[in-house]
């Protein structure tokens, strides 16, 4: 492909939600009803979302961080306690460890699947540690195995797994409690929204308790954290689709995972339950560079995460981290891409990486 033919191409964002006519009609019936704030819509996607789960209740609420909030604060957690999370992750997780007012301990990753190291969590554990938060990054399961094995209670953190399994099971029933989320460009979409799964009815009531502050017969600090019910409707239509989503993207993940093998990266972890959220190539260096030249040739690319935790308190460490936030870029991998799109995505990431380096032709 030449530089001119890439430069006619037509901009590939990072990531996109996949929308429809289904969704727009559920929520203009909504809007249509006058009913708009939480109401039955909620009822009946909570229940729909529990029993996709296979398990008895599920509460929706405003966010993913929302969810991590008030899970924490269900759990008794705060101002004595330590709750372990990855550095390699967005900041809700330590926004939400903050806001009970725990303290935060940051933990490294395995550098072959960037998800939470065990054996690394398993050296910042202390008396005060009352939690560990373990996402599923980039949509594959962390090694619940290991980490379960340390007998502290797990918060799944499944914002970029929903619909992932591990041994087969869905991610978010192996903990005491899950957090899902629903941000535009998640797996699934409501705009903005999150859910909660718990095995314990005490976390679920508590949750329910503290997730609205009106009509209250005592008075306790509680929260404005509801879903709407257009919300709710674009989330039921959504739930349906996740199937398919999940197909699509692993279809396309295979396409490039064919093509690539051959270039000097390191791909993602080989793993029939992974469902692609992202996809996530690692290079041999730093790749800002490479980032913007994709995009110059027309293909939105990121790094997966913003900017680690560490970095962002100022903390030292945490090599394997600094260096796979250095040298790792996401490319797009969504259900909306057409197939003009992937093929559009794999010319000019393979076009770039080969002519890295070299002067632009004129």
């Amino acid at each position: 492909m030449k530089n001119q033919e890439m430069r006619n191409l037509r901009f590939i964002p990072h990531s996109r939600p996949t929308l429809g006519e289904e969704e727009m009609r559920a929520v203009s019936e909504v809007i249509k009803s006058g009913q708009i704030a939480e109401g039955e819509v909620v009822k009946r996607f909570e229940k729909s979302f529990a029993d996709k789960m296979g398990v008895c209740e599920a509460v929706a609420v405003s966010s993913g961080t929302a969810a991590l909030h008030l899970v924490l604060s269900a759990m008794g957690i705060g101002s004595a306690d330590e709750v372990i999370i990855p550095s390699y992750v967005c900041s809700a997780l330590l926004n939400a460890v903050m806001y009970v007012g725990a303290t935060p301990v940051l933990a490294e990753i395995d550098p072959l699947t960037y998800n939470m190291d065990p054996d690394d969590v398993q050296q910042r554990i202390t008396p005060r540690t009352r939690a560990i938060i373990v996402p599923h990054l980039f949509g594959l399961a962390a090694d619940l195995d290991k980490i379960q094995k340390l007998n502290v209670p797990v918060i799944e953190d499944c914002a970029q797994a929903v619909g992932a399994t591990h041994h087969g099971r869905p991610l978010g029933t192996f903990g005491v409690a899950a957090i899902f989320s629903f941000y535009a460009t998640k797996v699934m979409t409501t705009g903005e929204g999150g859910m909660i799964i718990a095995n314990s009815p005490q976390i679920i009531a508590q949750v329910r308790d503290l997730k609205t502050y009106d009509e209250k017969q005592t008075y306790q600090v509680r929260y404005n954290y509801k879903m709407t019910d257009f919300q709710a409707a674009l989330g039921e239509i959504q739930l349906a689709r996740l199937d398919d989503f999940i197909k699509l993207r692993r279809k396309i993940a295979r396409q490039y995972l064919k093509h690539f093998a051959s270039l000097d990266l390191k791909l993602p972890a080989a793993n029939a339950e992974h469902i692609y959220y992202r996809f996530v190539v690692g290079m041999q260096a730093d790749c800002a560079a490479f980032i913007r030249k994709l995009s110059e040739n027309g293909v939105g690319c990121a790094r997966p995460v913003f900017l680690p935790l560490h970095r962002q308190l100022k903390m030292k460490g945490y090599p394997v981290t600094g260096k796979t936030w250095e040298t790792t870029l996401s490319i797009p991998i969504y259900p909306s891409l057409h197939t003009k799109e992937v093929e559009q995505i794999i010319g000019v990431f393979m076009d770039t990486y080969e002519n890295r380096g070299r002067p632009a032709a004129s």
